[in-house]
């Protein structure tokens, strides 16, 4: 993804964000699926947890409830915008996951909840490696996205997405240094499949 095509996915989500913001912008419109398999993922980090790709920060609010010392971080300002006023006590910046300075071994737990669907492929490996080397030991990443049974582009709703084979994810992670402990696979009424996969930096 060039800047230009960031600035185009900017762009996108800016102009939808109002209607973003209303149709998932309280983690009580998730699914009870989805708030359980967080509330799950949650339980077992110890540390602070960065929301990569926050949105409107629904998710930054429902890991901060449980007790976790979360921020968030998005590319879209509106969303950011939102999510402070939301959520006074948790702090979000606008960033660009593909450049974040995240110190060393400083995360328990990273959650990219549908954040990397509209990288291009070939910048998702710098991201992992980037995720993998800001978990300290025993950390994990949370990554939700949609999958299929190859690695292609669609039209998403907002701007164009990618999906990937969960294999592959796993795959692109395995090679970040990260160890795959769960994948799992949903199909949904519109025929695409979500996709979650959670990985451990290794304990040495």
């Amino acid at each position: 993804m060039s800047t230009a095509d960031l600035d185009a996915v900017q762009r996108a989500y800016d102009s939808w964000a109002p209607v973003y913001i209303d149709t998932f912008g309280s983690a009580d419109k998730a699914s009870e699926e989805d708030r359980a398999l967080l509330a799950e993922w949650a339980s077992t980090v110890v540390g602070r947890v960065l929301d990569a790709g926050c949105g409107p920060g629904h998710w930054s609010g429902f890991l901060h409830a449980l007790g976790l010392q979360v921020e968030g971080v998005d590319a879209t300002a509106a969303f950011v915008e939102h999510a402070e006023r939301a959520h006074p006590g948790i702090p979000f910046r606008v960033g660009d996951l593909r450049r974040l300075d995240l110190p060393p071994g400083s995360l328990g737990g990273i959650l990219a909840w549908f954040s990397l669907i509209h990288l291009d492929p070939a910048e998702v490996p710098g991201v992992l490696e980037r995720f993998s080397a800001a978990l300290r030991p025993g950390g994990t990443v949370l990554l939700g996205f949609f999958s299929g049974d190859a690695l292609r582009a669609f039209d998403h709703r907002v701007v164009t997405a990618w999906a990937w084979p969960t294999a592959r994810m796993a795959s692109a992670l395995d090679r970040a240094g990260l160890e795959v402990l769960t994948t799992d696979e949903h199909p949904q009424p519109s025929g695409r499949i979500f996709a979650e996969v959670v990985a451990r930096r290794p304990l040495r």
